[in-house]
C-alpha cells in the first residue's frame, strides 16, 4: 500500500503532535460543555467516543482518498460557547443534542450550496496568510511563555530543536519531543494516575428541538464554528499550497456531526492549528506525502474514541508546559511562512499586517473570535486603500 511507503518517522511524529496539541489544549473545555448540560460520566465518555470517531474518520479517509492532508477537529470556540450558554440557559442534554443537529444542518447547507467556499475565494492570499499567521503566532507566544513556569524544560526543547534543525532537519521535531519526554520521565513528572484501560461505550440521547435552544445554542455554535474554525482552516490549506474540494469537505463534517450528534459530537470543522503541523515541511519535505501525517492523526483520534479513557489518560499525563512548547516549536516554520506570504506584496502589506495583529490580539466581539474580525479589519483596510484607485501601469 502506497501509504506505508509514504509514511516516515517525521510524518508519524507530526500526526502524534497534532493529536497531543489539539486534544490536550482544549479537552477541558469540551468536558465543561458536556457538564453544562448535566452529562453523566457515561455521557462524557460517549462524547469522547463520538468526537474521536468523527474527527478521526473525517481526517483519515479523505486524506487517503485525496492524497492530501485533510485535517478535521472539534470546534473549540464552539465548546466554549456551549459551556457558557448551557449553564446560563439551563438546557437539558436532549435540547443540546437537538441544537447540535440543527447546527450540523446549517453546516451541510453551507457546504452543499458552496457559498462558504465562494466567500473564501474572494479573500486575497496575503490576507489569508496573515490570518493563519495570527492564529498560529498565539501558540508560538505560549510556547515561550511556558518558560515562566518551567524554563529548564522549554530551554532544553528549544536547544534540541535548534541542534536538530542544524544536524538532522527532517527529525528536528521528533528529536525535540523525545528529549522532552525523557526529561519529564527522569523528573518523574508524568501524571499517570488517570491511566485506565476500558472501551468507550456510546450513549444515545434522543434530540429535543426547542426555539430557545436553537437561538441560544445552535446559531452561536454555527457562527463561531464557521468564522473561528473553518475560516482559518481554509487559510491553512491554501497557505500550504493545497487545492481541495472545500465545499465537499465542509459538507462531510456537517453530515458526520449530524449522525454522531445524539452521542455527543457537537460540531466538527476544518482545523488550522493541527493542519499547520501536518502540512508543514517538518511533516515531510515532499508535499505529496504529507497526507500520511494526517492519516496517522486520524487513526489516533479514532483510538481516542474507541479507548477513550485510556488514551485520554496518556495524553493528559504530559505536563502542560511540554504541550505548549512542542506546539509552538512545531509551528515555527508555518508561522514564518505565513508572515512571509502575508508581507511580501507591497500592495497588500498594510492590510495583511492589520489582519495579523487583530487576529493575534484574541479579541472577541459579539461572541465571535478574532479570526473573523481579523479578516473583516483587513478587508476594510484593503477596500479603503484600493477602491476606485487606478492600478499603476505595468512597466
Amino acid at each position: 500500500m502506497s501509504f506505508f511507503r509514504d509514511l516516515s518517522l517525521p510524518a508519524a511524529t507530526a500526526g502524534f503532535v497534532a493529536v497531543l496539541v489539539g486534544f490536550t489544549s482544549s479537552v477541558a473545555i469540551v468536558f465543561q460543555a458536556a457538564q453544562a448540560f448535566g452529562a453523566t460520566p457515561e455521557q462524557l465518555t460517549s462524547w469522547m467516543w463520538a468526537l474521536g470517531l468523527g474527527m478521526g474518520l473525517c481526517t483519515a479517509v479523505p486524506s487517503l482518498v485525496l492524497r492530501q492532508p485533510v485535517m478535521v477537529a472539534w470546534s473549540t470556540p464552539g465548546a466554549a460557547v456551549l459551556a457558557t450558554a448551557g449553564l446560563a440557559g439551563g438546557f437539558s442534554m436532549a435540547e443540546a443534542v437537538g441544537a447540535f443537529m440543527a447546527c450540523a444542518a446549517l453546516i451541510i447547507l453551507a457546504g452543499a450550496t458552496g457559498w462558504f467556499e465562494r466567500v473564501m475565494n474572494r479573500i486575497p492570499m496575503a490576507i489569508a496568510s496573515a490570518l493563519l499567521a495570527g492564529v498560529l503566532a498565539r501558540f508560538g507566544l505560549q510556547a515561550f511563555g511556558a518558560a515562566q513556569s518551567d524554563w529548564p524544560l522549554v530551554v532544553l526543547m528549544l536547544l534540541a530543536y535548534l541542534l536538530g534543525r542544524r544536524w538532522l532537519p527532517r527529525y528536528a521535531v521528533p528529536l525535540t519531543l523525545l528529549v522532552a519526554v525523557v526529561w519529564v520521565v527522569l523528573q518523574d513528572r508524568l501524571q499517570t494516575e488517570a491511566l485506565t484501560l476500558e472501551w468507550a461505550r456510546p450513549v444515545f440521547t434522543a434530540p429535543v428541538f426547542s426555539v430557545p435552544a436553537l437561538v441560544s445554542l445552535a446559531l452561536p455554535l454555527f457562527i463561531v464554528t464557521m468564522a473561528s474554525q473553518n475560516l482559518p482552516g481554509v487559510a491553512a490549506i491554501r497557505a500550504a499550497g493545497y487545492t481541495m474540494p472545500i465545499s465537499r469537505i465542509i459538507t462531510l463534517t456537517g453530515v458526520t456531526t449530524l449522525l454522531l450528534a445524539p452521542f455527543g459530537a457537537f460540531a466538527l470543522n476544518l482545523s488550522a492549528i493541527t493542519a499547520a503541523i501536518c502540512m508543514g515541511e517538518e511533516a515531510h519535505p515532499d508535499p505529496k506525502k504529507r497526507y500520511s501525517a494526517a492519516v496517522v492523526c486520524g487513526g489516533l483520534y479514532v483510538a481516542i474514541g474507541l479507548v477513550g479513557a485510556a488514551v485520554t489518560g496518556v495524553l493528559l499525563a504530559f505536563p502542560k508546559e511540554l504541550v505548549l512548547a512542542i506546539a509552538g516549536i512545531a509551528l515555527l516554520g508555518s508561522i514564518g511562512g505565513g508572515l512571509h506570504a502575508a508581507l511580501k506584496d507591497d500592495a497588500h502589506r498594510e492590510a495583511a499586517l492589520i489582519t495579523f495583529l487583530v487576529t493575534l490580539s484574541g479579541v472577541v466581539l459579539a461572541g465571535i473570535g478574532s479570526a473573523f474580525w481579523g479578516v473583516v479589519a483587513g478587508a476594510i483596510a484593503l477596500f479603503v486603500q484600493k477602491y476606485g484607485k487606478t492600478p499603476p501601469a505595468a512597466p
